[in-house]
């Protein structure tokens, strides 16, 4: 092949590649889901601090192992030209419609999220699934048709199926089907970023696919016989041996020892941490809430945190704790923890327990709600629902709807309604964002003691302490000390108590 042939084939290779990847950036069919912001409203302000992840999460990645006569184009591979192209399925008794169409929408951002392209979305009103193909078998062929039709390559299913559901509809419908579940663990494995975070999302996983595991049969098997089968047992000892599912399901099995083992042991480390702002008597706030409500962008815009910010389902997995400081100077902490969705996967609830823990050694639980949101009143259930499991319900809670620069005024008198003490902030436009710093302030614990000493100067530890963690009355400067009047916890006041007046 002369030179002139190569750089003409280059070229037209080059091209169609290209084109690929702009056809698959604007299919998607299905409509806009409604979980994730529009683009113009996504912007991100000077709050949200350093976004260098987000630019590592959406670089090119290079492919290793290509050897074709492009290697020097084709090596460096767009993450377009690899996503999937998917069509979503779900099931709806009588009356649930709007409910089913809104979880659908949302897994619809779930699939874009993990990185696939939605090119339809279908349901099925029946009282309940079919126990063998999910949808039933003549729907499951109408579904065949459509993904042929759309040239898809997997469906998603708006539910957790059975083992045997997934296999009888991937033999009608000829592609992958996976269900909301494995979604949602794919999206948890591409954030995670801590190794307490790797090590949750892993043993999530790891529970989910061990009751999945199939197996092809005794040709898989290890023949046992002779003088070293069964533990050099001889005659009457030969036969099938352990096959390779049930040695897969062992090793499966071994890691989630290991996984829990190890997610045992950054317990203490935590632990230690929680018990010296407990020592200081240093009051938490935990902010929760749905998944993409806001909750990073609030912390940033509270504290200046510089937390990742991204519009995404569970862009942030791991938790993160700021310090700030009340108008009047007490100390206390930010808890930013993971978002919830509804149908959350029980085996993540189990797994990041020890991350939701923060929930139930706070203080206060400040509730982020997205206001613009099609479904605010199914989000506050929602993640009222985790909190009691994780024995937080009984926690003060402060309401927040959040993305008020979106809410219409109608809507805005409905959200009222839905939670009449709730605050209105957007942490975008910074809009209520000192209204609910005040509240917050306000409903922080109050120290319980009422001392009133005269503090010697060389002891400006403790003056020091009482601005830290004490409400601070009065303070006067005198020959012998500082004479101050305040608010303090009992542990402060038994240090004070040889000074008082």
């Amino acid at each position: 092949m002369t030179k002139a042939t190569d750089e003409t084939h280059t070229d037209d290779t080059l091209d169609r590649v290209l084109a690929s990847a702009e056809t698959r950036t604007r299919a998607r069919v299905f409509g806009a889901a409604q979980a994730l912001q529009d683009s113009t409203t996504a912007a991100y302000s000077d709050r949200d601090g350093d976004q260098w992840d987000l630019e590592d999460r959406h670089a090119l990645r290079r492919v290793a192992g290509l050897s074709t006569e492009l290697e020097d184009v084709t090596e460096v591979e767009y993450r377009q030209l690899r996503l999937e192209n998917v069509v979503l399925v779900g099931v709806y008794p009588q009356g649930a419609q709007t409910e089913a169409e809104n979880s659908l929408r949302e897994l619809a951002a779930l699939a874009e999220t993990a990185g696939a392209v939605v090119l339809d979305g279908v349901m099925q009103r029946r009282p309940h699934p079919d126990p063998a193909t999910y949808i039933g078998r003549g729907k499951a062929q109408e579904l065949k048709d459509l993904v042929a039709a759309t040239g898809a390559d997997t469906v998603i299913a708006d539910t957790e199926l059975a083992p045997s559901q997934r296999r009888a509809l991937e033999d009608v419908v000829k592609v992958k089907v996976i269900d909301r579940t494995t979604v949602i663990l794919d999206i948890f494995s591409q954030h995670a970023k801590s190794r307490e975070g790797k090590a949750q999302v892993e043993l999530a996983q790891m529970e989910y696919l061990l009751p999945r595991l199939r197996g092809w049969g005794d040709s898989m098997s290890r023949q046992a016989g002779g003088q070293v089968g069964a533990g050099g047992a001889g005659m009457g000892s030969r036969g099938p041996g352990e096959t390779k599912i049930e040695l897969d399901r062992r090793r499966i099995r071994t890691k989630m020892a290991l996984l829990r083992r190890q997610i045992r042991e950054f317990g203490p480390a935590r632990e230690a941490k929680r018990a010296e702002r407990k020592r200081n008597t240093i009051p938490s706030v935990a902010i929760t809430g749905y998944t993409n409500a806001g909750k990073s962008s609030l912390l940033n815009a509270l504290t200046s945190a510089g937390v990742l910010v991204e519009n995404a389902l569970f862009a942030t997995l791991d938790a993160t704790v700021r310090r700030t400081e009340t108008s009047d100077g007490r100390v206390y902490t930010f808890t930013d923890t993971v978002g919830f969705v509804r149908n959350l996967p029980h085996q993540l609830v189990e797994a990041f327990r020890s991350t939701l823990e923060e929930v139930g050694e706070s203080d206060i639980v400040l509730h982020v709600v997205d206001g613009s949101h099609p479904d605010p009143a199914g989000q506050l259930q929602t993640v009222r629902d985790v909190i009691g499991d994780v024995g937080a319900r009984d926690l003060p809670e402060i309401v927040v709807f959040n993305k008020a620069d979106l809410i219409a005024d109608d809507d805005r008198l409905v959200l009222q309604g839905l939670e009449p003490r709730a605050h209105f902030v957007s942490s975008r436009s910074g809009e209520g964002i000192e209204e609910l710093r005040a509240a917050i302030d306000e409903a922080l614990p109050k120290p319980a003691v009422e001392v009133h000493a005269l503090v010697p100067y060389d002891r400006g530890d403790l003056v020091a302490a009482i601005h830290e963690t004490g409400m601070l009355l009065s303070a006067e400067h005198g020959e012998k000390g500082t004479d101050v009047r305040a608010h303090v916890s009992e542990r402060l006041a038994a240090e004070l108590a040889p000074f008082a007046v």
